[in-house]
């Protein structure tokens, strides 16, 4: 059984899944067939609200664990009555493997993730040597992964799995998303902390 899309006005744009091993079925979740982009780790929704309002020619997909986040975007995409925007609650590695229809998502944002910055917890990163291969499953031809930290170390591990995958080459990151911030972001640049940021596309077949 699959939900079924919200088309009308909606008490909530939280995604509701019905199972855990079955894709998403995107048909059914948005009203218009248009380009996907995903964000993992939505934080307070700032980002994405943001973006989703001035590209609503676009769908979008918040992923975040924390219900009270996930929440928050929720409230920003209600207000703003964004009704291409969905969020779902799951872990985020999780959603690009198991939940995500393979090759459907044309970008994939990933902004200030957890750095887990101890050595031996470096193995709960969501950014591994394993995480291009889910990238490139979930990203259309061309598709791009966007990255953002303001941790050297964990830029510098960013850079070397993408550097070192044969399926995506660096790109420039566009200068209105580098222009928008999320909540991290904005407490960080306060603060005189630099963003370090990363893109990298997916190489086309020939």
């Amino acid at each position: 059984m699959n939900t079924d899309a919200i088309k009308s006005p909606a008490a909530s744009f939280i995604h509701q899944l019905v199972s855990v091993v079955e894709p998403l079925d995107l048909g059914r979740m948005f009203a218009q067939a248009q380009p996907l982009e995903i964000e993992l780790g939505s934080g307070d929704g700032s980002f994405l609200a943001n973006y989703a309002g001035r590209h609503r020619e676009l769908n979008f997909i918040g992923v975040e664990r924390l219900l009270g986040r996930l929440r928050k975007l929720d409230r920003k995409a209600l207000r703003l009555g964004l009704g291409n925007v969905r969020a779902v609650r799951i872990e985020a590695a999780y959603f690009l493997e198991r939940l995500l229809p393979p090759a459907s998502a044309d970008a994939v944002h990933i902004y200030f993730p957890d750095p887990w910055p101890k050595r031996r917890h470096h193995k709960h990163r969501l950014i591994n040597d394993r995480f291009p291969l889910l990238a490139c499953q979930a990203l259309a031809d061309g598709g791009v992964v966007y990255l953002r930290t303001d941790d050297a170390d964990y830029f510098g591990r960013m850079k070397e799995v993408f550097g070192a995958c044969a399926l995506f080459a660096e790109t420039p990151t566009p200068e209105e998303l580098a222009a928008t911030l999320t909540d991290f972001e904005r407490g960080f640049l306060d603060k005189g902390v630099q963003t370090l940021r990363a893109a990298f596309r997916k190489i086309k077949h020939q």
